[in-house]
Order: structure tokens, then C-alpha cells, then sequence
């Protein structure tokens, strides 16, 4: 078995099969996305056994503050033959070369949360999976007291709801230590195609956002991007409305299921989710441990 860092577009692609193989039910990074997301600080392998792709691993700074982010992945033909081990040794000594307190990961199974606790994580929170199958999508009527356009129509306005909105919601999503998204990773992995980003706008002032992310490799997918509204404007109905609204662009744009994750102590989201139709499918483990 070798373990070697990526580095063309090839290897790139071969860590996008392993990821599809190992999350079928989730978007996968493009080429272009996982070459803009690398820094100094990351570390992605491919793993081979005799010629053949088996498996990858990453590790990189968190966005969760003072941790480290690890994901060894296996493709399931060739697991529980050591290999995940051997990956998440790999890792968590590059881990251990960052400075931080402490390393994170996300257990996509019963089976993923085994093998994480049996190499000294536990569990810190979940994310809960919704799924929205999409029919006919009638779009709400227009509100007096806000207009809604796309990031497409105002490209400004995605900047600017980083610095007013984004900001509220991270606080928000705190898990075992603040969240920090750099506006660089805003620009890049948190937006989708910019006609289906939506924002909220009473007056000149931003109050909510919501929108989708496409998959390419499922064109009938689309996952929800961050769903936010402006603490003082919360409940009057506008993530509900931001909501139908790309329910309604999912309709006309041929996309036949939308999902989106959220924290497991986000029970006003998921209530809203499920006022709007969603049910629940899957959940996934954030485990920690300390470096």
C-alpha cells in the first residue's frame, strides 16, 4: 500500500471517485474547488494498494477555531483490512504539525463512529440530514416589506451579507469552539451558481439569505446553501419565504430533491424544514479529540 500527496488534476479527480464511492448521497468537491480550497496547511493523500485506488485522506485546518479537521476515507470493498488506520495515523501526525489544540472529524455512520472511538474521539454533536422531494413548486406571492433578488442581479451583495449575515449565523452554529469561515472560503465553497443564490433586502438593508448548490455529478440534486435571516427579522416568516422561493427555482430547473444539513440543536430550522415538507434521512457524527 503507498500513501502520496495529490498532485495533478488526475490524482484530484481519483480523490473525487473515492469521495462519491464513500458519500453516494452527497455533493463531491470538483477539481477546481478542492485545488482553490488547498493552503500551506493541507494535506490530501491518495491511497493505492497495487495499482489500485482504495482510499484518501485529508487533514487541514477547521473552520471549528483551534482544531484540526481529519477525514480518512476507504472505498467499501477494501475496509476493515487496516487501511483507514493506517490513513488516519497519517493524518493526525500532520495534525499534530499545526499547532492546535485539538482535531475533529465527521463520522458518516455507526460503523465510522466505531472506528473514530476506538482511536480516542468522541462524539461532540450530530448533523442532521432533510430531504425535500420537489413537485410542482408554486413561488410565493411578493412581500410588501421586503424585496428579494439574486447574488446574479447584485453580485455586491454577497460580500457584503459575509460581513452582516454570515456573521450571525456562525455564531449561531458554534459547536465545541467558534466557527471561522475566511471571506475567501465564502467566495468560493459557500456560494453556488449566483441566479440561484437569493437575498432579502428591506430597504437597503440585507435581513436573510438563503439559495442552492447544485451537484454536477447529479443534476437532479441540489443541496440548500446557508439559510440565515438577520436576528432582528427573525421570526416573520422570511426564511420560510427565501425558503419556497428556491423550491420553486428547484421546480423549473429540473432538480427533483433538495437536502440540507443541520446541527442537531437547530430545532427551529428543522421544524421549519418540516413545516416546508422535509423529512429526515441520514445524521452524521462530529467527533473531537485532543491533540
Amino acid at each position: 500500500m503507498t500513501l502520496r500527496r495529490v498532485e495533478s488534476d488526475a490524482d484530484y479527480e481519483a480523490v473525487r471517485q473515492v469521495n462519491m464511492a464513500v458519500l453516494p448521497l452527497e455533493r463531491a468537491a470538483s477539481v477546481a474547488e478542492m485545488r482553490a480550497a488547498a493552503t500551506p496547511d493541507s494535506l490530501v493523500l491518495l491511497v493505492e494498494r497495487d495499482g489500485v485506488v482504495v482510499g484518501n485522506g485529508r487533514a487541514d485546518r477547521s473552520q471549528i477555531t483551534g482544531a484540526a479537521v481529519v477525514a480518512p476515507r476507504v472505498v467499501p470493498e477494501f475496509r476493515r483490512q487496516g487501511i483507514g488506520t493506517v490513513v488516519l495515523g497519517e493524518l493526525m501526525a500532520h495534525a499534530a504539525t499545526l499547532d492546535l489544540a485539538a482535531v475533529v472529524g465527521h463520522a458518516e455512520s455507526e460503523g465510522s463512529r466505531t472506528f473514530a472511538e476506538r482511536h480516542g474521539f468522541t462524539e461532540v454533536d450530530r448533523q442532521i440530514e432533510q430531504i425535500r422531494a420537489i413537485g410542482v413548486e408554486p413561488a410565493p406571492a411578493p412581500r410588501d416589506d421586503i424585496e428579494v433578488v439574486t447574488v446574479a442581479e447584485r453580485p455586491d451583495l454577497w460580500d457584503a451579507a459575509y460581513a452582516q449575515l454570515a456573521a450571525q449565523a456562525f455564531e449561531d452554529m458554534v459547536l465545541i469552539a467558534p466557527m471561522h469561515v475566511s471571506i475567501d472560503e465564502w467566495r468560493g465553497s459557500w456560494i453556488g451558481d449566483p441566479a440561484a443564490m437569493f437575498v432579502a433586502l428591506a430597504g437597503d438593508e440585507l435581513v436573510g439569505m438563503a439559495g442552492l448548490i447544485a451537484d454536477d455529478d447529479n443534476p437532479g440534486r441540489a443541496e440548500n446553501a446557508l439559510t440565515v435571516v438577520r436576528r432582528d427579522w427573525r421570526r416573520k416568516g422570511v426564511a420560510a419565504h427565501l425558503k419556497r422561493i428556491t423550491l420553486a427555482y428547484a421546480a423549473s430547473h429540473g432538480i427533483s430533491e433538495v437536502y440540507t444539513w443541520t446541527q442537531r440543536g437547530n430545532a427551529d430550522m428543522r421544524g421549519l424544514n418540516a413545516h416546508l415538507g422535509y423529512t429526515t434521512r441520514l445524521q452524521s457524527f462530529t467527533m473531537r479529540r485532543q491533540l
